[in-house]
């Protein structure tokens, strides 16, 4: 083993510590980083997640000491991010930029369904067992992203006569979107949450990357050139992207 594992190697430590702030316990993750020269704090706003990064040498306690003095600060951001909004019985999330209240019936046939309600209410209805909703639910919403994103994608490819190879989904912390040069598209699966004009221009932002590799005055050109609303898509992204993150997570972030 080499000597500098030897001499940072600590006993076992756990790999989080609870500290308690105004009457409220938080959850802290421990991590040592070889290139820490002090404490430091950080939240991560998707995961909800406060994570204390100590120097090599530091000591648990002193991470400890280091948490509770800043606990009014952790509360304090923790307390700016939008609430979790976990996928269970009753939950409102906006499908395609409609709200939907998910409707469990236990005793039906199926998995997930859309319907219709009292009034305009738009109903997201699961079967089977309750364990089960938050699973379901979050399978039907990236089956449904995928179909949509690959629709999208496959329009703004004929439109720039390009060819695309696949659409993959996934959940990145920072980015909505990304293009290889192979013709890879991957996307947020977050993006259900969007209306559909969202969804056109992050297909055509994607798809224009396999005529421009870059952000130039050219690339912006070929996306404003095959979707009409980049103006408008950009400005909803920015008032209502961080929101977005917050469907599905489970409310124990405490």
């Amino acid at each position: 083993m080499p000597l500098r594992a030897l001499l940072y190697r600590r006993p076992s430590e756990p790999p989080a510590i609870s500290i308690t702030f105004d009457r409220e316990i938080y959850l802290v993750r421990v991590r040592r980083h070889r290139q820490a020269r002090r404490y430091t704090l950080r939240i991560h706003s998707v995961t909800r997640e406060v994570v204390l990064t100590m120097p090599p040498r530091g000591s648990l306690k002193q991470a400890r000491e280091f948490a509770e003095k800043h606990g009014g600060w952790i509360a304090a951001r923790l307390g700016r991010l939008p609430e979790p909004a976990p996928f269970a019985h009753g939950a409102v999330i906006p499908l395609r930029g409609v709200e939907h209240r998910i409707a469990h019936r236990q005793e039906q046939r199926g998995t997930v369904w859309i319907e219709s309600g009292a009034g305009d209410e738009r109903l997201l209805c699961v079967a089977g067992e309750e364990p089960h909703i938050a699973r379901r639910v979050s399978d039907f919403l990236k089956r449904e992203v995928k179909s949509d994103l690959e629709a999208a994608s496959r329009r703004a490819a004929d439109a720039l006569g390009v060819a695309i190879k696949r659409v993959s989904i996934r959940d990145p912390s920072s980015r909505w979107g990304s293009c290889s040069t192979t013709g890879v598209l991957s996307y947020s699966w977050r993006l259900i949450f969007a209306p559909p004009f969202v969804l056109d221009y992050l297909a055509a932002h994607e798809v224009a990357h396999l005529i421009e590799m870059n952000h130039s005055r050219r690339f912006w050109r070929v996306v404003e050139g095959i979707c009409p609303h980049v103006a408008r898509a950009k400005s909803w992204l920015d008032a209502h992207g961080p929101d977005l993150h917050r469907y599905g997570v489970p409310n124990d972030t405490r």
